[in-house]
């Protein structure tokens, strides 16, 4: 995931433009509290992996930024919270998870519409589905819309909830190719909450009680609790957008950089900072990396992925920038620890990605021998530099201390916890993924 976009454009004086700023209009649906509630449940319950051990919580809890503090993370075959995640010696994962795991801050916003780091799930009225997705035609009706659909993908990898080779019923099914339709591994997990008493009298109350529990509503419910729940606009810059609340002096300075010298604002656009598009920007390659499993290297080439088109290699999505100093690491495979380092790497990136060490990143447990493959292959890193889209800017260290001041700003404190927070329990009677005391 890319936190930041610094360009070089022509000098601009230093100015507080509010003709430069966003306006802060973004637009939340209204969700029904019950089909919340009922999503807040589903989204803290392993049930829905196949081991029944992982949750969406695992990798996106709101005690680590609705992240999970790792560069990459580890799914089915480990257990606990970000830094205290441990490999199961029983059932060990295979390799990390391929990208760092996505804040989940505002996406049910109207404006959010196309998902995951290659948009490889979008909003899409002329499919039949409403949605443009990996599975084409074999995907479902019933969907509310993309932020649904992204919300129950995980399910189907191996490495992130499925769980691996024919382990349980749900890795079998995608291991045969059966994602969707009757006996699919959708409808398998749909089954297991529908046998769950607790869960089959709350959805009476969302889709009748003669309705039996389909995928697709289990997905929609989830998204209505990330929509309720994720909401993030009244940090200290909106409370600046709607009435001109003064910021801090360096957060002022920084704004001014952000939407005036330093350009930043050209991809990091609107209330919550992205323009939704894809750029490459020479971020190193770290982990597992992004290929079919048939392909044995270790690249990823993000946006290229989905489109085919050799100017979309090593693009990734735009990501917001909203309460991003609690969700590094940074970058789309979490490269960068810290924020001024991915902060820095806009300065110069192609000079970043030569610089580049091991030691910019974080882990969990474990050890993978794709850690560091890419960088160690000249050929491969160089193909990275020669996609970068930015030319080097010159910023003082006082300007970049700024800049941070600003995106600290972006901070919505009361958002952090969740309206809504972690259910004691789970109706599936399952164990959550906790920190350890």
């Amino acid at each position: 995931m890319r936190h930041l976009l610094l360009c070089t454009a022509a000098f601009l004086p230093t100015f507080a433009n509010a003709d430069a700023l966003p306006s802060a209009d973004a637009v939340f649906p209204e969700q029904s509290q019950t089909e919340v509630k009922l999503g807040q449940l589903l989204f803290y319950d392993p049930i829905l992996s196949g081991n029944r051990t992982v949750s969406c919580a695992t990798c996106h809890h709101p005690d680590l930024g609705t992240s999970d503090g790792v560069s990459l993370g580890l799914g089915d075959g480990a257990s606990g919270l970000g830094l205290q995640r441990k490999i199961d010696p029983e059932n060990p994962p295979e390799k990390r998870i391929p990208r760092n795991a996505p804040a989940l801050w505002n996406l049910g916003a109207t404006e959010f519409t196309t998902f995951f780091h290659d948009g490889r799930l979008q909003d899409d009225p002329s499919r039949p589905s409403g949605i443009r997705t990996p599975l084409g035609r074999e995907m479902e009706m019933g969907f509310n819309n993309a932020l649904a659909a992204q919300a129950m993908f995980p399910v189907l990898s191996g490495d992130e909830m499925a769980g691996h080779y024919s382990e349980n019923d749900v890795s079998q099914a995608v291991r045969l190719g059966q994602l969707t339709g009757p006996g699919g591994a959708w409808d398998i997990l749909a089954q297991r909450v529908e046998a769950i008493p607790a869960y089959r009298a709350a959805f009476d109350d969302v889709i009748g009680a003669d309705a039996a529990i389909e995928f697709h509503d289990i997905a929609n419910a989830i998204a209505a609790f990330i929509t309720f729940e994720w909401r993030a606009d009244a940090s200290p810059f909106d409370n600046h957008l709607r009435d001109g609340t003064p910021l801090s002096d360096a957060a002022m300075s920084g704004m001014d950089l952000f939407y005036g010298r330093a350009n930043c604002s050209t991809c990091h656009a609107g209330q919550f900072q992205t323009d939704h598009s894809f750029h490459a920007i020479a971020l190193p390659q770290i982990g597992p990396g992004k290929a079919a499993p048939f392909e044995r290297h270790n690249r990823d080439i993000g946006r290229g992925r989905v489109t085919g088109a050799d100017e979309d290699f090593y693009r990734f999505r735009t990501p917001t920038l909203r309460n991003i100093k609690q969700t590094g690491p940074y970058g789309h495979n979490g490269a960068y620890t810290s924020l001024e380092a991915i902060v820095r790497h806009h300065l110069d990136p192609v000079a970043s990605l030569m610089q580049y060490t091991a030691d910019n990143a974080t882990y969990s447990d474990g050890e993978f021998e794709n850690d560091f493959k890419v960088m160690s292959l000249p050929i491969e890193v160089l193909q990275i530099a020669g996609a970068n889209e930015l030319n080097p800017v010159a910023l003082t260290d006082q300007e970049v201390a700024d800049i941070l001041a600003f995106l600290e700003s972006l901070t919505d404190y009361d958002a952090l916890k969740g309206r809504l927070g972690v259910p004691e329990t789970v109706p599936s009677g399952l164990p959550m993924d906790q920190f350890a005391n």
